[in-house]
């Protein structure tokens, strides 16, 4: 079988905040005071393959973004490995290393702030590929140019700083600059969560039209999940750190598994005659400085058991190609 394009193994990750003055101070005096730690991902591991489009869906503060920093090496995770198309990233050296790492590049959520203001769209765009000896810097400007054209931008763009285009044109450079460098796979954070509903739909079909082009890859990161069900063929469901459903977009949608899909699915927005209420999923999200001991998921679940709140549920395969991590779904027992 062929090596997934991108492949994290029992990644984790923890920040932790250094002790302040008083509680050193307290520390030094015979308190048992410890450091506060986040623990933002815990034991995560997800593939994605060549030209598939991975969905990855969760609420605010479950380690999407942390997930993804480490999915393009701008993080080391604190557990776990992260490989590229099956060799471990960590042991890469040399031009092995400078290639793995230009093939993986990431699109933010904010446009205007991961653009530099002081530099013109033709900066931009043009550097990286020039500092990595893929354009001559005689060829910078035709080249420029070709990339704004793909993504759907006027090549009179390259003349202009962030600053003077609108959301949706900087939202194209943001592509442009990461098309730059030939990359595989785009790790895309929230990529069009601050853009205009028309907008979105653009961005979303230009997305589309270039995994036609370039057959590349997408980690899709978001909180809207009818755009995760445009774009994605498979669907990871993350809740405080952990994956706890995976399924082919199809799938998921249709017949979700796990309890907190269940509730995400629930009231994902639909047009429908009838009038619908909305509720939230019950409760609030753990913090992750202290995270609940068994299933994160069991001060929530409205069917956890005594054996939720002390053992964690593994995730596992419970129907060809589906993965849940559930006490409640009998095959999804660990081996």
């Amino acid at each position: 079988m062929t090596a997934p394009l991108l492949e994290l193994r029992a990644v984790s990750m923890r920040f932790a905040r250094p002790l302040d003055t008083a509680a050193r101070i307290a520390r030094a005096l015979g308190a048992n005071v410890g450091e506060a730690a986040v623990h933002a991902l815990d034991g995560v591991s997800l593939a994605v393959a060549q030209g598939e489009v991975v969905g990855l869906v969760g609420e605010s503060g479950c380690g999407k973004s942390t997930l993804a920093r480490i999915a393009v090496g701008l993080h080391a995770p604190s557990a776990g490995e992260r490989l590229w198309k099956g060799r471990p990233t960590a042991s890469l050296r040399g031009d092995a290393a400078l290639r793995a790492r230009l093939a993986a590049q990431m699109i933010f959520q904010d446009p205007l702030a991961s653009l530099n203001p002081r530099m013109r769209v033709a900066e931009l765009v043009g550097e990286a590929p020039v500092v990595h000896g893929l354009v001559q810097r005689a060829g910078r400007r035709g080249y420029v140019a070709e990339l704004l054209e793909r993504v759907g931008l006027d090549a009179s763009v390259a003349r202009r700083y962030p600053h003077q285009l609108s959301g949706g044109q900087r939202a194209r450079v943001g592509i442009a600059r990461a098309l730059a460098v030939r990359p595989e796979l785009l790790v895309c954070d929230e990529a069009v969560a601050a853009l205009d509903v028309s907008v979105q739909a653009q961005v979303l079909n230009l997305f589309a039209a270039l995994r036609r082009d370039l057959g590349l890859a997408y980690l899709f990161i978001s909180h809207d999940l009818g755009v995760v069900r445009y774009l994605a063929d498979r669907v990871a469901v993350m809740y405080l750190g952990r994956i706890v459903e995976s399924a082919p977009a199809e799938a998921l949608f249709a017949a979700p598994r796990h309890p907190y899909t269940r509730a995400l699915l629930a009231e994902m927005p639909r047009l429908e005659v009838r009038r619908k209420r909305f509720a939230a999923v019950r409760g609030e999200i753990p913090s992750p400085l202290a995270p609940p001991p068994g299933c994160h998921f069991h001060p929530r679940c409205p069917h956890a058991m005594p054996r939720c709140r002390m053992q964690r549920p593994e995730l596992a395969e419970v129907a060809p190609g589906r993965f849940a991590a559930c006490f409640l779904d009998v095959t999804a027992e660990p081996q």
